[in-house]
């Protein structure tokens, strides 16, 4: 059915359905009610022609008799007096009592019984005695009243009282199912809808669709249109940035081209470099011609994998003294600069990592910790230590610089928003955590206040068998 593929068209049928399920539950319970309310009518009226037959002098006529009862619509009456029965009409039964009821000894689910048995039951001619205590508020002739009625008379009346419940619930159930519908519709499923057809529009067109108005309200709708709004800004935002980045990389990538047909020039002029007999030539051009490797396979490898994932590390046991003091070398060229670097760490410390990686690791932290004292003119030495746990090793690079703001610590390993040197792009910190990870470690932020700043870079061993 088409109205059972909407919401509201479902919540209209569950409606109806639910109302008439409580009237079924309420059924019951009131034809039995009924039944009883209509005996003690019965009874009440054939009190009323028994008070008027008690001053009658001689015997009424068949006719009077005949009136009384049509107006009781009863077949006999007769009163019960300390136990003794007497006659008060008689009529014109026919037949033999099938059944008798005493209505003042029912329970609530005797009558519930009796009810259902009444009206389910074809037997419409069987008599039946039904007996109670008259109303005390209308001069009872005795202890007891006694009517004889059929059967079939009870059952047309509790069927049309059946029939007038029906109409009844149906008429309820349509009007609160209907009064249901227009206000989920008009609070609920419309909003719904603008929801759903503004995230249709979104998907298809992510960069061009309008972002949802967010909801001032404090309704489930309204909230959900303020996730969904900031939701579409977040993406649009990324989505642009990774335009942005695309458009970079493919500047990026020929750009690593050529360099990288330049760097081979300058290696193989630092090769002759090398054959110098000058001792500050010979000391130096080493270091350079590692150097030159080092950029030019960095060049390759951006060449190679065409995106911004790092390659996976290629492990090997690395000693962490040697790794750091080329670092220091290489960072801190001038040795009386302003800047110094104290290195702590024993000489049998080892790291097993990627000897590439673990010194692209090391000095960005080490450089963003030059510059940043640079730049404030405030520090004057590094320190990097180094410790082997049972997992792996730590490392540790501490500087006495001015420390970091704290917009820099909210988006310390955000790319392109984690520095906050002019000029800076916050790729740094970024590479080397992500780095750091491509080992199954981490790198992270251990302090920093204004009298320093502490990295650490945790490096678990390769995990054998």
């Amino acid at each position: 059915m088409k109205i059972m593929r909407s919401l509201s068209g479902r919540l209209l049928v569950l409606t109806v359905i639910f109302v008439m399920l409580a009237e079924v539950l309420i059924f019951l319970p009131s034809l039995a009610s009924f039944r009883v309310d209509y005996l003690r009518e019965r009874l009440s009226s054939a009190n009323i022609a028994a008070i008027a037959l008690r001053d009658q002098a001689i015997t009424p006529s068949r006719e009077f008799e005949e009136e009384l009862l049509t107006s009781a619509e009863v077949l006999s009456i007769a009163l019960r007096i300390g136990g003794a029965r007497f006659p008060v009409l008689n009529g014109d039964t026919k037949g033999t009592v099938a059944r008798t009821y005493d209505l003042d000894v029912d329970t609530w689910y005797g009558s519930i019984v009796k009810a259902v048995y009444c009206i389910t039951s074809n037997d419409t001619e069987a008599i039946m005695r039904v007996m109670g205590a008259p109303d005390s508020t209308r001069n009872p002739m005795g202890d007891v009243v006694e009517v004889t009625i059929k059967q079939g008379q009870l059952k047309s009346a509790m069927m049309d009282f059946a029939w007038r419940i029906l109409i009844l619930s149906l008429i309820i159930s349509l009007l609160t199912a209907t009064l249901v519908y227009l206000s989920l519709n008009r609070w609920l499923v419309r909003p719904t809808r603008r929801l759903i057809n503004t995230m249709t529009d979104f998907r298809q067109a992510p960069e061009l669709a309008q972002i949802a108005v967010p909801g001032t309200g404090r309704t489930e709708i309204d909230e959900a249109q303020r996730e969904l709004s900031m939701m579409q800004t977040e993406v649009r935002s990324a989505l642009q940035q990774k335009t942005r980045l695309a458009s970079l990389g493919e500047a990026v990538a020929k750009i690593n081209h050529d360099l990288r047909n330049m760097l081979t020039s300058a290696q193989l002029l630092a090769d002759r470099l090398e054959r110098s007999d000058d001792p500050l030539v010979t000391r130096v051009a080493p270091k350079l011609l590692r150097s030159l490797d080092r950029a030019t396979a960095l060049c390759t490898q951006t060449l190679t994998f065409g995106s911004a994932e790092e390659p996976p590390p290629v492990r090997r046991r690395v000693m962490l003294d040697h790794v750091v003091e080329e670092v220091r070398e290489a960072v801190l060229l001038d040795e009386a600069g302003p800047v110094s670097a104290r290195i702590d760490v024993a000489p049998d410390v080892y790291a097993e990592a990627d000897p590439d990686h673990l010194f692209r690791l090391l000095q960005n932290l080490m450089r963003n910790a030059v510059q940043a004292m640079t730049a404030s003119g405030k520090g004057t030495f590094i320190q990097v230590t180094a410790r082997r746990t049972d997992t792996g090793v730590e490392i540790d690079l501490s500087d006495n610089g001015p420390g970091m703001p704290i917009v820099a610590k909210e988006n310390l390993f955000k790319a392109f928003k984690g520095s906050v040197r002019k000029g800076g792009t916050g790729l740094g910190l970024h590479i080397s955590r992500e780095l750091a990870r491509g080992h199954g470690g981490d790198l992270e932020l251990v302090e920093s206040t204004t009298e320093g700043t502490t990295f650490r870079v945790i490096l678990p061993d390769v995990t054998k068998g």
